[in-house]
């Protein structure tokens, strides 16, 4: 067991961690991650927007953008009501276990809903059941952080864990651009891949049960969190919001900036531009390899997370400023290469951050998705912004220059939070 029973009245599943977990079970919540953002990502960057450009090509970035809207709404309710519900389970198998496995057979359901849809209404449905499972599985798998490690290792296990967004990102992107035939493959390899990828987890680690007396109370006030009562909490939702949203405005349309503002597949004929796009995720990845673990564990050390978080976060600004003056092929090379810098430093080390401004210990699945919001909100209000900014208010360069705006602010007013360093 990872926690420890600490002389008090709290339960297992409640009390604080002291005891380091061990590589066994980094190894295994490492893969739950790297699956799930498998599923986020190879959808979001490749199969979606191909997807919906066979259905609807001339109305592309907007019928893009409705999906995505929607998806993004589906993920905003879901995750915090799964991590609440998974606070409040009493099992035998443990309070987020059973949430896990759930959320990844619900998510393989919806993405095999999905290669079987050829209409805009249809796509939305399924990346809306797919968004449900996806969060669910990730409510639980965020909670594991603060109720398994102790503090004094969260910057190096959230280094581990931060890995895997990245490496999701090429594994899924690759998994449907070079195994996958099609995007009906591509929905089918991803969506059986889940559930095998979180089996290892669920069955091997423990879960402390929670006595049914120890649940919290399950009501609207209490997913509420007073910014007067829980400030740090509030200030730390509201940096990742602004960091999330900065990067969803950049990212949205990235396939096809490379075809309409780069020129990908006139600069390098007989290539698509999913191609271009896979080998900038490789080179974000790593340098993402080369700064999460190690900035993570940087903070373990040093104690410092927010300047730590405020120089990731500054740097990560940088490649959208880039992109925004300098729309040519190798820029976006050098600027795939700082953002991996910059945001495989920031994840790790505000991940860490965060377990540590959690308002009870009794809501941490409901509090951490409740910071999840501030993740997929982005994914709702990212294309009502950037959608307009494209199609006529300054196209990609305005829409870059944003971006990077909101990042920077992020990153400055971490110093708002006061409980840690």
């Amino acid at each position: 067991m990872n926690v420890t029973d600490q002389a008090s009245d709290l339960p297992a599943a409640l009390a604080e961690p002291v005891r380091r977990v061990g590589p066994r079970w980094i190894t295994f919540i490492s893969l739950g991650n790297l699956v799930l953002w498998m599923g986020y990502f190879g959808p979001l960057q490749v199969l979606l927007p191909e997807q919906v450009g066979e259905i609807a090509p001339g109305n592309k970035e907007a019928a893009l953008a409705v999906v995505t809207g929607i998806g993004a709404a589906a993920a905003l309710i879901a995750n915090p009501i799964a991590g609440a519900l998974s606070d409040r389970t009493a099992s035998r198998f443990g309070r987020r276990h059973p949430w896990t496995l759930l959320g990844a057979l619900l998510g393989c359901l919806g993405l095999l809903f999905l290669s079987t849809q050829n209409t805009v209404a249809g796509v939305a449905l399924g990346w809306c059941l797919a968004q449900i499972g996806l969060n669910s599985l990730q409510a639980a798998l965020s909670a594991g952080v603060p109720d398994h490690v102790p503090v004094s290792q969260r910057g190096g296990v959230s280094g581990w864990i931060g890995l895997t967004q990245s490496v999701g990102v090429v594994v899924g992107v690759g998994l449907v651009t070079m195994v996958a035939t099609g995007v009906t493959s591509g929905y089918l390899l991803i969506g059986l891949i889940l559930p095998v990828c979180v089996l290892p987890f669920v069955l091997t680690t423990s879960d402390p049960v929670l006595p049914r007396e120890h649940r919290p109370s399950f009501t609207l006030k209490h997913f509420w969190i007073s910014p007067r009562r829980h400030p740090d909490f509030a200030w730390a939702w509201v940096t990742r919001f602004l960091m999330s949203l900065g990067n969803a405005m950049a990212l949205l349309y990235l396939l096809y900036f490379l075809t309409d503002a780069v020129g990908y597949e006139r600069l390098f004929p007989g290539e698509r531009a999913s191609d271009g796009l896979f080998l900038l995720i490789l080179i974000y990845t790593g340098a993402v390899v080369l700064t999460a673990v190690l900035a993570g564990m940087l903070s373990d050390r040093l104690g410092r997370r927010k300047l730590l978080v405020t120089i990731a976060g500054t740097i990560s600004a940088v490649p959208a400023v880039m992109l925004a003056l300098w729309p040519q092929w190798h820029v976006t090379l050098a600027g795939a290469l700082i953002l991996g810098i910059g945001f495989g430093a920031y994840f790790a080390v505000d991940n860490a951050l965060i377990t540590q401004v959690l308002p009870a210990a009794d809501g941490r699945g409901k509090d951490l998705g409740l910071i999840n919001i501030a993740n997929s909100g982005p994914q709702v209000l990212g294309p009502v912004l950037a959608g307009p900014i494209v199609a006529g208010f300054g196209g990609y360069t305005v829409l870059y220059l944003t971006a990077g705006g909101l990042t920077l602010l992020g990153a400055v007013l971490v110093w708002k939070i006061r409980s840690v360093p």
